[in-house]
């Protein structure tokens, strides 16, 4: 299996920059260090400023809420078939569909998240049951983002509840294979639901 890496060069060193910064502002007594990492830490937001076109302040404010040793965000999703359909969620951000999920919260583990996220975005009560696969989000194409993301895949299956959109949802249903709607790919890609 190739594996194509898709990141542009200027987010990555964005994100390296920023790294370091973030772990130098941590850890640092020295306060010309200090004014050191601020520097570099402005020159990420610069980086990514000039690329993308948001503000500073947005991009500043997105990581200075980010303190101690910068580590890989995880996103969890959940996979859940019935009658060979794979349940999909409309997405409100975007109006596209994704596997139900998001960021794995602290006090939870990856299944625990997983049962939480199907709960609160589709109205079903599910088990996990499986890791399916962890994946790094540069390796996928997936759009820039300013974060190192991790995915990880968690088979689940249905042992309650009924079909009900949530707060970030305003649709649930599933879907065969060969009839995918258009997917959130900031959340998930079509090979990742044909792996899957």
């Amino acid at each position: 299996m190739v594996v194509i890496i898709i990141e542009h060069k200027w987010l990555n060193w964005a994100k390296q920059l920023q790294s370091l910064a973030q772990a130098g502002l941590a850890y640092s007594k020295d306060i010309y260090d200090i004014e050191r990492f601020e520097l570099i830490r402005n020159i990420s937001v610069e980086m990514l400023s000039q690329q993308t076109g948001m503000e500073k302040t947005v991009i500043k404010d997105l990581f200075a809420s980010e303190t101690g040793y910068a580590t890989p965000k995880v996103d969890i999703r959940a996979v859940i078939f019935k009658d060979n359909k794979i349940l999909m969620v409309k997405e409100n951000s975007d109006g596209s569909w994704s596997l139900p999920g998001g960021w794995a919260d602290i006090g939870l583990t990856p299944s625990e998240v997983a049962v939480k996220e199907v709960k609160e975005e589709s109205g079903f009560d599910v088990k996990a049951v499986k890791l399916l696969a962890v994946m790094d989000m540069k390796c996928h194409p997936h759009p820039p983002s300013p974060f190192h993301i991790y995915k990880m895949f968690i088979q689940c299956e249905i042992i309650g509840g009924q079909p009900m959109k949530g707060v970030e949802t305003s649709a649930v249903e599933f879907f065969a294979e060969n009839k995918l709607p258009p997917l959130s790919i900031a959340r998930n890609t079509q090979t990742q639901i044909e792996m899957a």
